[in-house]
């Protein structure tokens, strides 16, 4: 069985995805996230990161379509314009974990942005 690009970043991502749920759920998570400002993050804020949950939820769905694992809500051409748009964003996100003060950041959240950001601009 050949485990493919969509496949490998759906897992990646997924892993943020649990990641953030874990800090919504109030969990001393938060050095993972926002240059490590938060060790839990506020109430506040965690309802901010549902609605990021979301979107991480739709992106994660996304690629599986576009590797042929789920079916399609949206046309081809529609969701590789998704699939890049996320992945620009995932590439940026490299960066931004790289510059971060926080040194659990920078060791767990950029190599699962980089690999999740590889595997979006394969799978487009």
């Amino acid at each position: 069985m050949t485990i493919t690009a969509s496949l490998v970043g759906a897992c990646a991502f997924s892993i943020v995805i649990i990641l953030s749920v874990l800090i919504i759920c109030g969990l001393p998570l938060g050095e993972l996230t926002m240059g490590g400002q938060y060790k839990v993050f506020p109430k506040k804020l965690r309802m901010v990161l549902v609605s990021q949950l979301l979107l991480q939820i739709f992106f994660v769905i996304t690629i599986l379509q576009m590797g042929g694992y789920l079916p399609m809500w949206f046309s081809y051409k529609t969701t590789r314009i998704i699939l890049i748009v996320m992945a620009v964003y995932l590439s940026l996100n490299v960066l931004m974990n790289l510059a971060s003060k926080s040194k659990k950041e920078r060791l767990i959240m950029t190599p699962l942005s980089l690999i999740a950001a590889i595997c979006f601009w394969m799978t487009v």
